[in-house]
């Protein structure tokens, strides 16, 4: 079996020796070059794969590359059919991830500026210039001086410009500080004076070429007129796929991978898992299909125990979580009630409906509209259909967002209610496995009492549910279903574990009840629910399952226990 491509992002060396199991994407090359512009950002969410796009490009029309075309691009698309601009350019490649936002601005100023130092280096080393040329580059201690001084002695060369991760430190500025934020980026700041050299370059002729890779377009909006030279092509329909792979390319992978190892396991069912977990996302309206998290499914495969054919334990890969779990701060940009009550409705309904922005102004108040917009960048939604116009209906795109989701909500509910949860909740979860079930049902309780008297809207059976899974959420132990399909039929809360070794799994049905009066018809139908669950192969199957009757009031939360 070949190597799967996870935490790697250099095209050559993933082609060098063919070791690798690549996905091919090189057609894109042509379709870009097609559409007559010069200088494009291409945005998506975290981890889905631009990375190794933007290697691709680098390789592609590096002059220095030449000589190895054929040995790594021969059997890809744009191998088979190079464009005459293959291996034209020199390429000047920044990238502006890492920096670190927690020591303040002065050592924001100074990784920048050693970026900006290396990258120039780099150039000027591989394409032959002189040692002092680059020696001096040490006296210069500004990003745009550096730049300036950079385009004056390459004033001949024809250049593909590179940039990964344009706004990844400015978004995690954003997240702690507007005032800093709009410091480096707005008229003035370090940040765009960057930028605003790069675009006279563009203009003189130098940077034939650009392409940009980032997550959000709120750093380019806020840069306006210092850099409005390039085409935004994210929500384009030709290239909803460029980044993320298709159903088709996670088939091939699976086939490559899994299927050819592991011949005898259930297919439909491990399809239909990963596509629960990964897939989703929809960048244009108009396109043909839903792109999964690329990223994500080569972690799967990769982390896949190949020796019993069972599926990894922990279906999101930690580094990815800590991603999504920093921009999340960004959550609080604007109106941060407004934004609660959205993330609750989000959460609750998994539909929210509003309009794409077309570009921030963060100078006026940060709006409805603004917020969807940031959270469809990040991947936190994604466009379930259309209303009319430009007014979508939005969803949370998979799974693996939605446990996102839940662990965010519990630490809301947390801060805006002096609640304790966190510090806690991991060994609340672990007496649950062990088959204590009190804890976790003390805690729950406190939440709904106290949650259910302070909502001056009437708590509803959906709180009770989004409540009661926010705080499993944080069991990374168990696969945690909402509402499965099983045989037709839909419990409310199914607990799994994900090692063979865990104590018990658990199968919970909700109920809500308003007053005394309708608690027991409430109780008989959910025991009754529970007992037609019992009855289903797909439940019978499950080993060790303690099934368990929620009914919540604004007193809290009664356990139920329905014997098998």
């Amino acid at each position: 079996m070949k190597k799967i491509i996870y935490g790697n992002s250099n095209f050559r060396k993933i082609k060098i020796n063919n070791d690798y199991l690549y996905i091919d994407k090189t057609y894109y090359i042509e379709k870009l070059e097609k559409l007559n512009e010069d200088f494009l950002i291409f945005l998506r969410p975290r981890r889905f794969g631009k990375s190794l796009f933007l290697s691709t490009l680098q390789y592609y029309y590096d002059e220095n590359s030449a000589d190895e075309f054929e040995q790594i691009f021969s059997d890809t698309y744009i191998g088979k059919n190079p464009t005459p601009l293959k291996n034209s350019y020199k390429i000047l490649f920044f990238e502006f991830s890492g920096i670190n936002v927690d020591a303040g601005i002065e050592e924001i100023y100074e990784r920048f500026t050693f970026k900006t130092r290396i990258s120039i280096g780099r150039y000027l080393n591989n394409y032959g210039y002189k040692k002092e040329d680059i020696e001096k580059l040490e006296l210069i201690n500004s990003p745009s001086s550096l730049m300036e001084y950079f385009f004056k002695i390459v004033e001949d060369d024809r250049i593909y410009l590179l940039i990964d991760e344009y706004d990844q430190f400015a978004n995690a500025i954003l997240a702690y500080s507007m005032q800093d934020f709009l410091k480096i980026v707005g008229k003035g700041g370090f940040v765009r004076s960057f930028y605003e050299v790069l675009k006279t370059a563009t203009l003189l002729g130098t940077v034939q070429k650009m392409f940009i890779t980032g997550v959000t377009p709120i750093t380019l909006d806020s840069l306006s007129s210092g850099f409005n030279i390039v085409s935004n092509i994210s929500n384009d329909e030709s290239f909803n796929a460029m980044a993320g792979f298709t159903q088709t390319e996670v088939n091939y992978s699976l086939e490559q991978s899994i299927f050819k190892i592991c011949q005898n396991i259930n297919r439909e069912e491990l399809l239909e898992k990963i596509k629960s977990w990964y897939n989703g996302y929809l960048f244009n309206i108009k396109a043909d299909e839903r792109v999964y998290n690329a990223t994500l499914v080569n972690y799967f495969i990769s982390k896949f125990d190949y020796d019993d054919c069972t599926r990894p334990q922990n279906m999101l890969d930690i580094n990815v979580a800590s991603d999504y779990k920093a921009i999340m701060r960004l959550f609080h940009l604007g109106n941060n009630q407004k934004n609660y009550k959205l993330l609750q409705q989000l959460i609750e309904n998994n539909s929210i409906r509003g309009i794409i922005k077309e570009r921030y102004d963060l100078n006026r108040e940060f709006d409805n509209n603004d917020f969807i917009t940031l959270i469809y960048s990040m991947g936190f939604i994604t466009i379930k259909d259309r209303l009319f116009g430009k007014v979508y209906n939005f969803e949370i795109p998979n799974y693996v967002i939605k446990i996102l989701y839940f662990n965010y909500f519990a630490v809301e509910i947390e801060r805006r209610n002096d609640l304790e949860i966190i510090s806690s909740i991991g060994e609340i979860l672990l007496d649950l496995a062990m088959g204590d079930i009190e804890p976790f049902k003390n805690q729950l309780s406190e939440v709904i009492h106290t949650l259910s008297n302070r909502d001056h809207y009437g708590f509803r059976e959906k709180h009770f549910q989004v409540i009661t899974l926010s705080l499993l959420s944080f069991a990374e132990f168990y696969f945690i279903e909402s509402q499965p399909e099983k045989d037709r039929k839909y419990p409310d809360i199914l607990l799994t574990g994900k090692d063979d070794k865990v104590p018990n799994n658990y199968l919970f049905e909700l109920k809500w009840v308003k007053d005394k009066d309708n608690y027991k018809s409430k109780k008989q139908e959910g025991i009754e629910q529970i007992r037609g669950y019992l009855e289903l192969k797909t439940i019978k199957a499950i080993p060790k399952l303690r099934n368990y009757l929620l009914i919540g009031s604004k007193d809290g939360v009664e356990f139920v226990l329905v014997d098998s």
